[in-house]
């Protein structure tokens, strides 16, 4: 794909990290690895995570070639345009809530991904006892 669009070989390795949650790809000067977000390539298909490749690659290229190879660089927004690649990387589908608390004296409820000890923690606007729905 470097080749493809850009006229130059990719010389390092890209890898996938599912730990990755808020971006689609990331690249590292350091050592002139790509990391790419393996999530966003099973939710939003090839085409998409093509232009988040084109993306990390603008990175690496004008790195390597001594340009402005940062987000506010006009080296390298141009360079995205001429490729296009993707600006921002879409959103990434959370995870649904787990627990449902609900207070036993004003009703107010709360969504959290993670077990709440009622024992220790009270509603935030009445400080009521929670309970588990």
């Amino acid at each position: 794909m470097s080749i493809e669009d850009f006229g130059k070989p990719f010389c390092h390795q890209a890898m996938w990290n599912s730990r990755l949650r808020t971006t689609g790809g990331r690249f590292f000067p350091k050592d002139g690895h790509l990391d790419f977000n393996p999530k966003l390539y099973h939710t939003y298909g090839l085409e998409v995570f093509r232009r988040i490749v084109r993306h990390e690659l603008c990175h690496y290229h004008l790195y390597y070639e001594k340009k402005g190879y940062r987000h506010a660089d006009s080296d390298f927004k141009t360079l995205l345009r001429q490729v296009d690649g993707l600006r921002y990387a879409p959103s990434i589908p959370s995870q649904k809530v787990a627990y449902q608390y609900r207070c036993q004296q004003c009703g107010q409820t709360y969504a959290r991904k993670r077990r709440v000890d009622t024992s220790k923690y009270a509603c935030g606007n009445c400080h009521g006892r929670l309970e588990l729905i």
